[in-house]
């Protein structure tokens, strides 16, 4: 649509303004002339239109942009005034060039005012197809930061739905019912675990990614609720070296992968369920035996689809899923701080 519109209306301007035809006075502007100039100017509209192209391909990336402006800038200029003066020397050949009508222009006047032109029609190719593709690409990031922050709020409150959840505050407080006379030292500790991840949840409501040690940190205390509820039913083994903690994740994937494994699992004396999490080539692993239940609890909304939306708004990387007969391992990607 942009070119039916433009190049009609470029090659009918570039006549008026680079060589002085005209409608009302000699020279006068023919069909024949108008014919050669729109052949040009289709001609080289094309071809940068395909070098843009190419090199948005090549260089994809934004930081990559400087770059790619300027091996775009310079690939145009050689194929601009290469395939312009091609043309015209064929275009002349073929009797569709009319120099001669041109009242004191010489044929190096010709030559310089018809690269002029052709780079005319270059800089109007990148003017419209760059200010199209800047204006997409910032609706498009307009768009993703809005679809993070409904899959972030999304998750935040589904987490904090779970956390409240019936079935979550009764295990606990009959959990924590148990403590109180038997040890009544472990009961504190029970409540302050219990507060800490609360407190997590509301606190990074705005957050879109945080630091690996403080989501371990949390995920420690959500760690030991579960520990107290299932003892040695329940074996969670970290192992996470020192250097990897400043690196970021998702908030709350390591309670989720947590959860799931849990609620997907027998838990059981006969059966204790072992998860692993650890760092291994730039992705923090977490991995846990398969014994799967014959029948599943109701899902809470929270699982592998959301860590997934939000870490494709955040990373290139993906988040890998691998199971196999005897174990189910899900591997995120460590985001650079």
């Amino acid at each position: 649509m942009v070119m039916l519109l433009l190049l009609p209306a470029t090659s009918l301007i570039i006549p008026f303004v680079f060589f002085g035809w005209r409608f009302d006075r000699p020279p006068y502007l023919t069909w024949k002339v108008y014919l050669s100039v729109l052949i040009i100017t289709t001609i080289i509209w094309l071809g940068n239109r395909y070098i843009l192209i190419w090199t948005r391909t090549r260089y994809p990336q934004f930081e990559l942009v400087k770059k790619r402006l300027l091996v775009q800038s310079l690939v145009m200029l050689v194929y601009t005034i290469f395939s312009n003066n091609v043309l015209g020397y064929i275009l002349d050949i073929c009797g569709l060039k009319e120099h001669q009508n041109f009242p004191g222009h010489d044929q190096f006047t010709v030559v310089v005012n018809s690269n002029a032109a052709a780079i005319f029609c270059s800089l109007t190719v990148v003017a419209i197809y760059e200010s199209i593709y800047f204006m997409n690409e910032l609706k498009k990031s307009v768009e993703e930061k809005e679809t993070l922050k409904r899959e972030s709020l999304k998750a935040q409150l589904d987490a904090l739905k779970t956390q409240v959840n019936p079935h979550f505050l009764f295990n606990n407080l009959n959990t924590l019912s148990s403590l109180i006379p038997d040890d009544p030292g472990q009961a504190v500790d029970f409540v302050q675990q219990l507060s800490k991840v609360y407190r997590h949840i509301l606190q990074i409501k705005d957050e879109q990614s945080i630091l690996l040690k403080d989501e371990l940190d949390v995920m420690k205390a959500y760690a030991f609720l579960l520990k107290t509820r299932f003892g040695d039913n329940l074996e969670i083994k970290i192992n996470i070296p020192d250097e990897k903690l400043q690196r970021k994740i998702v908030p709350l994937s390591l309670q989720i992968l947590m959860e799931n494994a849990i609620k997907h699992n027998i838990v059981s004396s006969e059966k204790p369920l072992k998860i692993e999490i650890f760092a291994e080539n730039g992705r923090l692993v977490v991995s846990n035996n398969l014994q799967k239940k014959n029948q599943l609890s109701e899902s809470t909304g929270i699982g592998l689809d959301n860590i997934r939306n939000r870490y494709s708004l955040l990373s290139e990387k993906q988040v890998k899923v691998t199971e196999d007969g005897s174990s189910f391992t899900v591997s995120i990607p460590l985001i650079e701080n």
